[in-house]
């Protein structure tokens, strides 16, 4: 077990030290969150807390729910809940099986980062943590009906995902959502968006939006030892600063 820092340390994060451990994927959801203080979010999936954490560091005052489906994450993200200082309750459940008191709820957001990889189209990981956290065992269309489901009217669900997996993203989010919009992340100017951040509304009426890209890294290719954070993630990453699609 390792005890990490994130957002300079306004963050501090139990994880193991072997299978599933965050990176900045969760940290850039949850900058993208638009959220006001007395709100209450939901996370599907959220491994041991990292992005409702990261969020409740930016936006004191909202309340949180977070559900996760692995015995070990769920403690983790307990006990981190806790040190952290985080309005936070964790549901240990499958997303399509939730509790009944927690679907007596609707969240003004909701937010997830689902498994990016297909089981049928990939190798599973060796250890059984990483296995379940990448490796996609419940279908990406009942992460979408979930989220959708348990929206209050004009709440908001935000996805970070691969971005092959886009135009299936955007059908599901669209029978359910509207007011979509997609946050290209690329690594590198000039490279393919690796990443993609899409966000829906319930009950929403506005135009699709696909906004300008953003870019992680400065320069061309990675040429020496070290982070080469773009100005704009060095701030989200380090400071907890917002990431607005628009």
């Amino acid at each position: 077990m390792t005890q990490n820092d994130f957002l300079n340390g306004r963050v501090r994060l139990w994880q193991p030290k072997d299978g599933y451990r965050a990176g900045v994927d969760p940290v850039l959801l949850a900058a993208s969150i638009e959220a006001r203080a007395g709100e209450r979010v939901l996370e599907l999936g959220c491994g041991a807390g990292a992005a409702f954490l990261c969020l409740a560091a930016r936006v004191p005052g909202l309340v949180f729910h977070a559900v996760e489906i692995q015995s070990a994450y769920a403690e983790l993200a307990r006990r981190n809940v806790e040190e952290n200082g985080a309005d936070a309750t964790i549901w240990e459940a499958d997303l399509t099986a939730l509790p009944e008191t927690l679907r007596q709820f609707q969240f003004h957001h909701v937010l997830a980062n689902p498994p990016y990889f297909d089981r049928t189209a990939s190798t599973r990981a060796q250890d059984a943590g990483r296995d379940v956290a990448m490796g996609e065992a419940t279908p990406l269309a009942d992460w979408v009906a979930v989220a959708a489901k348990r929206l209050a009217p004009k709440g908001t669900a935000t996805f970070i995902h691969r971005a092959e997996r886009l135009p299936e993203l955007l059908s599901l989010m669209g029978a359910h959502l509207g007011s979509l919009e997609v946050l290209p992340l690329q690594a590198r100017l000039g490279r393919a968006a690796g990443l993609v951040l899409v966000r829906g509304k319930k009950g929403g009426r506005a135009d699709f939006q696909l906004h300008a890209p953003v870019t992680l890294h400065d320069g061309a290719a990675h040429l020496r030892d070290g982070e080469s954070y773009s100005a704009k993630i060095r701030a989200v990453l380090r400071d907890g600063a917002a990431l607005p699609f628009g």
